[in-house]
């Protein structure tokens, strides 16, 4: 067994920041563990062709390692990827890092006040766990009837079997999300056929994506101050959104909608196909994807869009629900992943013996502050319930989560806790505020159903406001909103 005073899981956004946040504030004694082989999240793992950013390169980074050099406004996978092993290797990460290892479970000692973690690889023993896995990193691969009789290829966007070619192959694509919408331009010129499986028309807005050069290039990279400077301006540009989703401006989504609906008509050929590609639901609703090149691919002859529904799935191919049997050599799922039903795969035990994801089924996703949860010691989220974002960087909330712990590890010390947990009322009492303000707002009133949404149909998932709010929330320990306790 390795003992350790702080873990930390995964090595995305979340895991880095932890690390390096940890050890800028003098603590050595802590270990990061990583199924994979390497850092990076799920910008190690989404390889699939087209995968980039939504969020602007320059503001989807860490404050305090700015990157003067991105290429593009939306950077692709490989330069992100690229950028956060960079900065793990300049932080010295590497050598804090178990890789391979995969959390299989955790369960709290209440007479010890510490975590037993148990890996594939190792056991652990510690005081505080940190999970940093994030939500998008467990494929969501819908149960159709027939799906495991299907004899060619068939994956998931997130594992992309870049062995396969799909040169003049008939392949069918299910799902039209925020992948799939990256995807399938980049290899519609290169299959046979393409019949895309919609099941709910997202709202695409132009990406408007470039490369950074010229004049805007030099004030980035060569103006002191610069990269900052336009940092700061992508961070107030992505904020004002929130002003159609939640704020006085609401309205304003519908010339947004006209305006899209309109680029729609006028781009597909099609009228019938136009149609089907305009949401029936308030844009915000769902999650609001940006590309510039899905829309036209439906102009091509090698493309259709079936929207009847899948019945079952052949060896061969796909029936559909209108009774048209469409044959496929390829199958790939654009699906998503498991978010909030995540914490399904994730085996904590806490006190009295409680499982974390069954309390979450029966109690409902419930935490303060999308960090921490009562009845479960020393247990801390990055990238928790209810704060994710439909409208600027997560990489900004994991910032200022990271100095929240940091600070709730230093109010520890202070008073000689070795646990700490917030109080079931604070924590009722912060959702009880949270939801009022999330069922106010698009996501909720906006007339779709979204992974945003548990089984319960309640928002557990986005951070219901702006995000300087979120910084304003977690600026300080609430003391009296928690339960300390010392060593016996």
């Amino acid at each position: 067994m390795i003992s350790t005073d702080i873990l930390i899981v995964g090595t995305g956004f979340s895991g880095m920041g932890m690390a390096m946040k940890l050890r800028e504030s003098g603590r050595s004694d802590f270990i990061v563990i990583e199924k994979a082989d390497d850092v990076g999240g799920t910008w190690r793992d989404n390889t699939y062709p087209g995968a980039e950013c939504d969020i602007q390169s320059h503001m989807y980074s860490f404050s305090y390692e700015l990157n003067p050099g991105w290429s593009r406004e939306y950077s692709a996978q490989p330069e992100i990827w690229a950028y956060m092993q960079d900065v793990a290797r300049k932080n010295g990460l590497y050598e804090l890092i178990h890789f391979n290892t995969e959390l299989q479970g955790a369960v709290w000692d209440e007479d010890r006040l510490r975590w037993t973690v148990t890996t594939s690889q190792e056991t652990y023993d510690t005081r505080v766990l940190i999970s940093g896995i994030g939500g998008l990193h467990i494929p969501n691969i819908p149960k159709l009837k027939g799906a495991e009789t299907f004899t060619g290829p068939h994956f998931h966007s997130a594992q992309w079997q870049h062995d396969v070619d799909l040169t003049g192959k008939k392949v069918a694509v299910i799902g039209t999300g925020a992948s799939a919408i990256q995807f399938l331009p980049q290899i519609a010129p290169h299959v046979g056929s393409l019949d895309v499986y919609q099941r709910t028309a997202p709202w695409v807005v132009p990406k408007h994506n470039h490369d950074i050069e010229g004049r805007k290039k030099a004030f980035v990279s060569k103006l002191p101050g610069g990269t900052r400077l336009y940092r700061n301006s992508r961070y107030w540009l992505n904020e004002a959104q929130q002003l159609g989703f939640t704020g006085p401006l609401q309205n304003i989504t519908s010339i947004m909608e006209k305006k899209v609906s309109g680029y729609i008509r006028k781009t597909v050929n099609d009228p019938e196909v136009a149609e089907k590609l305009i949401p029936d639901y308030r844009l915000g609703c769902k999650r609001v994807l940006k590309t510039d090149n899905y829309i036209p691919i439906y102009n091509r002859d090698n493309v259709s869009l079936q929207t009847e529904g899948i019945e079952e799935i052949r060896p061969d191919g796909i029936l559909g629900k209108d009774g048209v049997f469409r044959e496929a050599d390829v199958i790939i799922y654009g699906t998503g992943f498991h978010v909030t039903d995540a914490f399904e795969w994730v085996h904590v035990t806490g006190k009295g013996g409680r499982d974390l994801s069954e309390t979450f089924k029966k109690e409902g996703i419930e935490t303060y502050l999308g960090i921490s949860v009562a009845h479960f010691p020393n247990f801390f989220f990055m990238l928790g319930p209810n704060t994710a974002l439909g409208h600027n960087s997560v990489v900004f909330m994991i910032e200022q989560q990271t100095k929240w712990i940091i600070s709730m590890l230093d109010t520890m010390t202070e008073r000689g806790a070795q646990a700490v947990e917030p109080t079931p009322e604070a924590q009722h009492e912060f959702n009880e505020e949270l939801q009022a303000k999330v069922s106010k707002g698009v996501w909720s009133q906006g007339g779709c159903t979204s992974w945003y949404l548990d089984s319960q149909g309640k928002n557990r998932t986005i951070w219901p406001g702006f995000t300087f709010r979120y910084w304003w929330a977690t600026r300080n320990i609430e003391e009296r909103d928690f339960a300390w306790e010392r060593a016996a």
